[in-house]
């Protein structure tokens, strides 16, 4: 069958917002693409489980002459097609918003403000659009890379399986912290956070579809930081750290983790090194062994996604302007080229609808 898939992308160079287009999970090729809604710097995007709304961080610094960011709220007002009608804009209150996602009941949005240190919840009204601000938290700290973790640097949101603790990666701390997810939406006072070696840069997070373990993706030090979880009180406990790239490779960074969801293996990109890592997930302790490094047919993989069936993944390039297709061995994990390409501007995120 064809999905709708959504694209976000940097518009500081040829794009103008979200672009939209169709992929064919039976032949992995793509099609029909078009400018869904012209936006500064949608740079990463949220769907609503009903299908009928989505959600785009707008990554600048100047919204509504404030030294903020901005979240903009969208009805989905042709699904097939990838149309988009847009309900509000509202500030993130922070500068440069990276990544959001929505609570489980689909009541709130909680964002990362990358440059301004802050984490922010809001509330969505039943008719989708973004009402008013629920929570505007500041992180404080530093780590050992001066300039670049001289300030707290949230970067990504992630909620664990049970739904009960909200996980934020501070690529400037060094930390994971830790929030407990509040009715309405809101978060609780800081409940802990767990370290990573200093210097990594925790960038985006994944836990494991069917398994108490979690994965950090270390932006600088092109690494895996694999944890055991404990549900009861949400912590984080390493069991292992592994290199995303080959031995002796010193350039580039990580961008983005997604583990499959059959949960036997998990994968990473590598801009610099312009891969995907594939990994085995070793069932049972959660420790994980490479199986294959894929290059991504183009330049700075940024995002990449898996789509629903586990069968495929698109990977957008964001230098190079494209993205591509590979499909994926159901018994190894690794990956293949498939043919699907589509030239895009700066494209970093990708959305199935």
């Amino acid at each position: 069958m064809k999905r709708t898939v959504f694209l976000g992308t940097y518009t500081n160079g040829e794009s103008k917002g979200i672009y939209s287009c169709r992929f064919d999970d039976v032949t992995g090729t793509l099609s029909g693409f078009r400018l869904a809604a012209e936006t500064p710097s949608p740079s990463f995007l949220a769907l609503h489980p009903t299908g009928k709304f989505l959600y785009a961080v707008n990554e600048t610094n100047n919204f509504d002459s404030e030294a903020s960011g901005s979240v903009t709220a969208y009805r989905i007002t042709d699904p097939g097609a990838g149309v988009l009608e847009k309900l509000n804009t509202v500030s993130s209150h922070g500068a440069h918003p990276c990544h959001l996602i929505l609570t489980p009941e689909s009541d709130a949005v909680i964002i990362a403000n990358y440059t301004g240190s802050t984490v922010t919840t809001i509330e969505i009204q039943d008719d989708g659009s973004l009402g008013k601000t629920l929570n505007r938290i500041l992180h404080k700290g530093s780590s050992v890379l001066k300039p670049r973790q001289a300030e707290p640097h949230p970067h990504a949101v992630n909620l664990d399986p049970a739904n009960r603790f909200v996980f934020i990666s501070d690529l400037g701390m060094d930390q994971i912290v830790r929030y407990e997810l509040e009715k309405g939406g809101r978060l609780s006072e800081r409940r802990g956070a767990t370290a990573v070696d200093p210097g990594a840069g925790p960038r985006h997070f994944a836990f494991h579809p069917k398994a108490a373990f979690g994965y950090v993706l270390n932006e600088i030090t092109r690494t895996i930081t694999a944890f055991r979880y404990t549900q009861s009180s949400g912590e984080l406990t390493e069991i292992q750290t592994i290199s995303t790239v080959p031995d002796g490779w010193t350039r580039g960074s990580t961008a983005e983790i997604f583990a499959h969801p059959s949960g036997r293996f998990l994968y990473a990109s590598n801009r610099g090194h312009d891969s995907i890592a594939c990994f085995h997930i070793h069932q049972g302790c959660g420790k994980l062994s490479l199986v294959d490094l894929e290059k991504t047919g183009g330049r700075t993989p940024r995002n990449f996604n898996l789509d629903p069936s586990g069968k495929w993944i698109i990977a957008a390039n964001q230098f190079s302007g494209d993205l591509h297709v590979f499909s994926i061995n159901q018994k190894t994990g690794a990956l293949d080229p498939a043919g699907g390409r589509l030239e895009i501007p700066n494209p970093v995120c990708v959305v199935f609808l």
